[in-house]
């Protein structure tokens, strides 16, 4: 099938909640809710396995008042694949395999943004000793969570000082103070990288600014493996087709979406004795992750705001029954981005590429069409020695092209009869880069401050027929006997007859 896209400017947050209101994708809470635990227990429970409502809560338990700097929260906005395809510009029904395959150029594919003098976001400008972060609904999302968190899904945008090429990316931050805001990072994301240029550069700190609420496209494109040296922003254009509309930050030369709902501005402190605690939180894994230690911390100089501003929140952490916008996010393109890193390793027949979002794309499956033997070797060697690889592609599957990897049990089917652990269908990678909020991996081995990154001992699964068994004549030269699912022709002699046979009919419990 060839996909067109219909590229959509929903113009700001607002013009998204409209749509999905009108498409019957939103479910408005009127009844009031508390922010402690209530509403990150209530988001949870409704997400469902990537089949949840987008959510706004109106009636916000302590700002409900006509005063009250915020008084709603959204979220739950693109949980599930219909929306994900909304704002893509694509029809809601298209399947999962189709948008991996449309996230392997949409990523890549760029229109500049537009600057401009003023915005909506500037209705309201905040600063200096007036800044008081506790003006601002910042949930506690879960019970175990180590404090507020007011960043889960804003647009955290830093810039890298020789090249001034900007970066927006999705990173946790915890409230502790009227203008404090410790975040979870790691060396070895493009924020980490910038972290590294400006301590060269001798700066104790520097400038990083929170656009909070904006199109789907900003959490999107700033939740997703944008490749270094390309903006998010130009990416974000390129979905919706058209220039970005940013505007300058009131204390700092970064630039932000002119109709963002907030925008909080600051400084991130760079010396380690300026960092302060930050977690644990309720991650993409499942578990709560992060310990509480010492973190980069951001010094807030301002906070500028819509008329009524609505707060931008998700539930972080994906379980079997409960996927997260994260997760859902990550399935399509850490599938992309894994697809693209061995077409560019040069392995040949890749057929599909999946990252289920139970695990977020943790574990990868990828079919192909065999033409030599090793070469699910070859797609494991290409992805682990990829930057794509840091936080992903912890255990990869591999299977030939009759297996449908969007299908659980044909992938189990195809472990149970095609590996074979002593003709070497098992292999572990020791000790590489990983994932730091990984709980199977030991707790020292995930400290970011002392090691920068996780620790991950990597394993292949090699479900593919082993083309290093002999040829049998008694299977007509192949290296597998036959299956037993009829052939084409008694197939299509049988599907001939169900009317007549009333099987047309037969309800499957």
């Amino acid at each position: 099938m060839t996909l067109t896209r219909k590229p959509v400017a929903f113009g700001d947050l607002r013009g998204w909640i409209e749509t999905l209101r009108k498409s019957g994708e939103l479910h408005e809470v009127n009844a009031e809710v508390d922010i402690d635990f209530e509403i990150g227990t209530i988001m949870r429970l409704a997400q469902g396995p990537g089949t949840g409502p987008a959510m706004l809560f109106n009636n916000l338990k302590g700002y409900n008042k006509p005063d009250s700097r915020c008084r709603r929260i959204f979220g739950s906005s693109l949980n599930n694949n219909r929306r994900i395809a909304m704002m893509l510009g694509l029809p809601p029904e298209t399947h999962p395999r189709d948008l991996v395959k449309l996230g392997r150029t949409i990523l890549q594919d760029a229109i500049a943004p537009r600057i401009v003098k003023d915005g909506a976001c500037k209705e309201n400008v905040i600063a200096g000793k007036n800044v008081d972060l506790a003006e601002l609904p910042a949930p506690y999302w879960n019970r175990l969570d180590g404090g507020r968190y007011l960043i889960t899904y804003a647009g955290v945008v830093t810039k890298d000082p020789t090249t001034n090429v900007m970066n927006v990316g999705v990173y946790r931050g915890m409230v502790t103070s009227r203008n404090t805001i410790p975040i979870l990072m790691w060396r070895a994301q493009h924020i980490g990288h910038h972290v590294t240029e400006w301590r060269a550069k001798g700066a104790k700190e520097m400038p990083i600014a929170v656009a909070i609420g904006w199109e789907p496209s900003m959490g999107f494109c700033a939740g997703s493996p944008v490749p270094k040296g390309i903006c998010e922003y130009d990416v974000m254009g390129a979905i919706r087709g058209e220039p970005v509309d940013l505007v300058k930050c009131e204390t700092s030369d970064l630039y932000v979406p002119a109709s963002a709902e907030i925008v909080i501005e600051g400084m991130l402190g760079l010396e380690e004795d300026t960092y302060q605690m930050e977690g644990p939180y309720a991650e993409f894994t499942g578990y709560f992750a992060g310990d509480r230690s010492p973190k980069p911390t951001i010094r807030v100089t301002a906070i500028t705001h819509r008329n009524d501003p609505i707060m931008r929140g998700t539930i972080e952490g994906c379980m079997p029954g409960s996927y997260s916008e994260n997760a859902m996010i990550s399935s399509i393109f850490r599938s992309s981005t894994a697809w693209n890193v061995l077409d560019r390793a040069g392995v040949p027949g890749i057929v599909d590429v999946w990252g289920p979002p139970v695990q977020a794309g943790i574990n990868l499956n990828v079919a192909i069409k065999q033409s030599y033997r090793g070469q699910a070797k070859q797609v494991a060697n290409a992805l682990w020695g990829s930057s794509a690889a840091h936080v992903r592609y912890k255990q990869v599957t591999v299977v030939d092209d009759d297996i449908d990897i969007h299908d659980y049990a044909a992938i189990d089917w195809a472990i149970a009869y095609r590996v074979n652990a002593g003709e070497n269908d098992i292999v572990i990678m020791p000790a590489t880069f990983g994932l730091g909020l990984d709980p199977s991996t030991r707790k020292r081995d995930r400290d970011p401050t002392l090691f920068g990154t996780g620790k991950w001992n990597r394993v292949l699964i090699d479900a593919t027929i082993n083309l290093d068994y002999d040829p049998d004549p008694e299977f007509g030269g192949t290296r597998y006997p036959p299956t037993v699912w009829p052939s084409k022709e008694d197939e299509a002699a049988a599907r001939a007859r169900w009317t007549e046979l009333g099987l047309d009919k037969l309800k499957r419990g």
